[in-house]
C-alpha cells in the first residue's frame, strides 16, 4: 500500500482504524490558480525509494505512479513470503496485471520540453518506459523476474478492481498460480487539472484540507484528487496452502461490465441499470446471497452522484433501510486516487476482514438527505466499528460507464 495516509500496510490499516486523513494543502496548485488546491499525496522520502530501487534505476526517474506501483507491488511481493532477487529464475507461474490510466505525466513534460530545445539527444535512454503506460508492469515484473502474462491494464477509476478480477480469472482458467495484480495513479498538476476545469472537484475547503473529501455528505461539494497505489498477490488456493502462504482473504469472484453511454449513462456519469446488473452478476459469480454482504466499499467521491450510487445498491441488493450493508468510502481518508482508487479500495477490504473491523467514513456527520431516504445513518458509520465482518462488496465505477464489483471473504481455514 502506498496511500496518501500511510505507506506500508501496517500504518495504512492504523489510518483506517482511526479514520486518519492523508489530505493536505498544496501551496503550487494554488500559484497555479487551482479552485481546488488540496490532494492526497503519500509521504515517499529519499531514503524509503533508495530501498526499493538502485542508484542507477533513480538516475533521471520522475514518475510517481511507477514509483508508488513498485514499492507497493514489492511489498505485496515479499508479505506474500517471496523475495526479490535479480539473479532468480524466471517465474512461469507468477504473472503481473498492475493498471494506470496516465503514467509519468512529469516525465513527458520534461521530454516535451528538451524537444521543443532542440535537446532530443538529452532525453535520456528512460523517458519511453517513463511515459509508455506499461511501464509499471515493464518495470515490476522485471524486478521480480516474473514469466507469465505481464500487461497493464486502464479503465479510469475501475482500474485496480478490473485488474483483480482479470488478474482472478486467469488463475481460474488455470493459466497462472499466482497473479501480482493492482493500480497506480501519479500525483500532480497536470494529472489533475482537467478535473479542475471540470469544476468537479471541491474548491471549499483549501483552509481546512481534512475537511475536503465528504462522501455521502450533505455539504459535499466535489471530490478531493489524490495518488498512489496498491497491490494484492493472487493465488490459487492449492498454491498458498502448499506452501504455508498468509492468506488475508478469499476473493469469490466478481464481474466486469460497461453501461454503453446509454440509458442516462455519459462518459462521466454511470448508467444505473448497467451498474445494478454488475452487482446483482458479481453476487451470482461468486455463488452468495445478497443478504451475506456484511460490508460495501462503495465507489462513492463525494459527487452529486453519491445518492445514484446508494440507490443503485439498494436495488441490486433488495435491501434498504434497517436491512442495508454496512457502507464505507475509502476516498473521505485519501481523496479520489482516481486509477489507483480501486487498488486502494480492494486493499482497504481486505484489510478490513482480515482486522475484523468497519471501517469509519471520515466528514460524514450531515448524511445527504437522499441518502437518508434509502438508509439509516447508523449504516454509515463516523467511528470504526469493531465485529465480525465475513464478506465485502467493493465497486469502482469509472469515466466511460465502465464498472467493476468483486467480492471478498475472510478465509476460514
Amino acid at each position: 500500500m502506498v496511500a496518501p495516509n500511510g505507506v506500508g500496510v501496517s500504518q495504512f490499516t492504523e489510518a483506517l482504524k482511526n479514520g486518519t486523513s492523508g489530505i493536505t494543502f498544496h501551496q503550487q496548485l494554488k500559484d497555479l490558480n487551482f479552485s481546488c488546491q488540496i490532494g492526497g499525496i503519500p509521504n515517499v522520502t529519499d531514503e524509503l525509494q533508495s530501498k526499493y530501487f538502485t542508484d542507477l534505476q533513480l538516475r533521471g526517474f520522475n514518475s510517481s505512479g511507477i514509483l508508488y506501483g513498485c514499492i507497493a507491488g514489492i511489498d505485496a511481493w515479499k508479505d506474500a513470503g517471496f523475495y526479490m532477487n535479480p539473479d532468480s529464475e524466471l517465474d512461469y507461474d507468477t504473472g503481473l496485471i498492475f493498471g494506470t490510466g496516465t503514467s509519468g505525466v512529469e516525465k513527458f513534460r520534461e521530454a516535451i520540453y528538451k524537444l521543443d530545445d532542440g535537446q532530443v539527444r538529452r532525453l535520456g535512454s528512460t523517458v519511453v518506459i517513463q511515459t509508455m503506460a506499461s511501464g509499471i508492469s515493464a518495470y515490476l515484473s522485471g524486478m521480480l523476474g516474473l514469466g507469465n502474462q505481464v500487461t497493464t491494464n486502464s479503465s479510469a477509476c475501475t482500474t485496480g478492481t478490473e485488474a483483480v478480477l482479470m488478474g482472478y480469472d486467469r488463475i481460474k482458467s488455470g493459466k497462472a498460480k499466482r497473479m501480482l495484480v493492482g493500480s497506480c495513479s501519479d500525483h500532480g498538476p497536470y494529472v489533475w487539472g482537467g478535473f479542475d476545469a471540470m469544476r468537479v472537484m471541491t474548491y471549499k475547503h483549501n483552509g481546512d484540507p481534512e475537511k475536503g473529501s465528504r462522501p455521502m455528505s450533505a455539504s459535499a461539494s466535489g471530490f478531493v484528487p489524490g495518488s498512489g497505489a496498491g497491490a494484492l498477490v493472487l493465488e490459487s488456493l492449492e498454491s498458498a496452502l502448499e506452501r504455508g502462504a498468509n492468506i488475508y482473504a478469499e476473493v469469490l469472484g466478481g464481474e466486469v461490465n460497461s453501461g454503453g453511454q446509454r440509458q442516462g449513462g455519459t462518459l462521466t456519469a454511470p448508467n444505473p441499470e448497467a451498474v445494478q446488473r454488475c452487482i446483482k452478476n458479481a453476487l451470482k459469480q461468486s455463488k452468495i446471497n445478497s443478504s451475506e454482504i456484511d460490508v460495501i466499499n462503495g465507489h462513492l467521491t463525494a459527487t452529486s452522484k453519491d445518492a445514484l450510487e446508494i440507490e443503485n445498491w439498494t436495488k441490486a441488493l433488495g435491501r434498504k433501510d434497517g436491512d442495508f450493508p454496512f457502507i464505507n468510502s475509502t476516498k473521505s481518508l485519501v481523496g479520489h486516487c482516481l486509477a489507483a482508487a480501486g487498488a486502494i479500495e480492494c486493499v482497504a477490504s481486505v484489510i478490513q476482514l482480515k482486522e475484523q473491523f468497519v471501517a469509519p467514513n471520515l466528514n460524514c456527520e450531515d448524511l445527504h438527505e437522499d441518502i437518508k431516504e434509502l438508509i439509516p445513518t447508523s449504516k454509515v458509520p463516523t467511528q470504526s466499528i469493531n465485529g465480525n465482518v465475513d464478506i465485502v462488496a467493493k465497486a469502482s465505477f469509472g469515466f466511460g460507464d465502465v464498472n467493476a464489483c468483486v467480492l471478498f471473504k475472510q478465509f476460514i481455514p
